[in-house]
């Protein structure tokens, strides 16, 4: 469905040249759910307007549903349905004239219009606001509409840029499963853009990782979890076990992560803070809810009391922190 090869992108602002895009190379099958995921400002909605042919790139090359991105463009606008940040509907047309004129921008008869107007409209819950104005509509409802407005012509690969940006999570659950079920009856390939990660980790099929305008990961996001981030093991004791607590964790975990990049090493770093009930000591493991027993007893017969412990799988932002050496949720701010 789509592969490109060094996709870079430029913009000049005055006489400085800002590379926004550095060479990305991507292959998406068919079928596919995809989730760009990175900061903003990382390069996500340049990629994605590259690749719906709405930029046009300064080097590389892109196809799109087998089509040359820059030598025929529109065709790529035939092929695809995209949704961008911003409502794509005019606020003063009502929602069923809206998708029938969109229908027919793409050569449509006003049959095939109207009878895929109505099948979205059932699909996307908007048949009961189908004589209601653009304008009057929530920003749920406008954006099921903008989704129904991508979909008119039925295409097989759907690009959404930041979908659920500024809703509600009820809104940005429902309209999850709007895109979720259009994805089950269609078997339509979908690639957005986003900076939620609770979004990529749940509903992508594959997560890439964009930061500074390059692919820095590419993989499911269970395997980038587990081989870029690890699990996370925790014990809580007094300040004065903490030296005794931390040779038996260090001694007890074996498969543990390094912070450098590679395969694992042989023992982490051990983390402390401060915390109420005394020092906590975290370690990066390869599996933390299976060490967690092993390590405490270790522990208790060590003569150390336990205050508290957990084990906790790691988020994807864990994994941008490990490749980057910063939060992923820093760049939302």
């Amino acid at each position: 469905m789509i592969h490109t090869e060094s996709l870079t992108r430029h913009f000049r602002v005055g006489q400085v040249q800002v590379e926004a895009v550095r060479g990305i190379d991507l292959d998406v099958g068919a079928g596919e759910l995809v989730a760009f995921l990175g900061p903003n400002g990382a390069g996500k909605s340049t990629t994605l307007r590259m690749l719906t042919s709405l930029l046009p790139p300064t080097s590389g090359r892109a196809e799109v549903a087998g089509v040359d991105v820059a030598a025929h463009p529109a065709e790529v606008r035939r092929r695809i349905g995209y949704i961008g940040q911003k409502d794509g509907a005019g606020h003063n047309y009502r929602v069923h004239d809206e998708l029938l004129m969109q229908g027919r921008f793409y050569g449509m008869s006003r049959a095939e219009s109207t009878a895929s107007a109505e099948r979205l409209m059932h699909t996307l819950d908007l048949r009961p606001l189908a004589m209601r104005k653009v304008g009057s509509l929530s920003g749920g409802q406008k954006r099921r509409l903008d989704i129904a407005l991508g979909l008119i012509h039925a295409p097989r690969l759907l690009f959404l840029d930041e979908p659920s940006t500024g809703m509600d999570p009820q809104n940005r659950a429902n309209l999850w499963e709007h895109i979720m079920r259009i994805r089950a009856d269609h078997g339509t390939t979908i690639v957005l853009t986003t900076h939620y990660l609770d979004e990529a980790d749940a509903m992508a099929e594959r997560v890439v990782i964009i930061d500074h305008g390059r692919v820095i990961a590419d993989d499911t996001a269970e395997r980038l979890k587990s081989e870029q981030a690890g699990d996370r093991l925790t014990v809580t004791v007094a300040a004065g076990d903490v030296p005794a607590a931390r040779a038996v964790l260090a001694d007890a975990i074996v498969p543990a992560l390094t912070g450098a990049p590679g395969p694992p090493g042989p023992v982490a770093e051990v983390e402390e803070r401060s915390v109420p009930d005394g020092h906590a000591l975290t370690v990066g493991v390869a599996a933390a809810a299976r060490e967690l027993p092993a390590v405490l007893g270790r522990l208790r017969d060590a003569g150390i009391d336990v205050r508290a412990a957990e084990s906790r799988r790691p988020t994807l932002d864990d994994v941008f922190l490990r490749l980057t050496g910063r939060s992923l949720r820093d760049g939302e701010a």
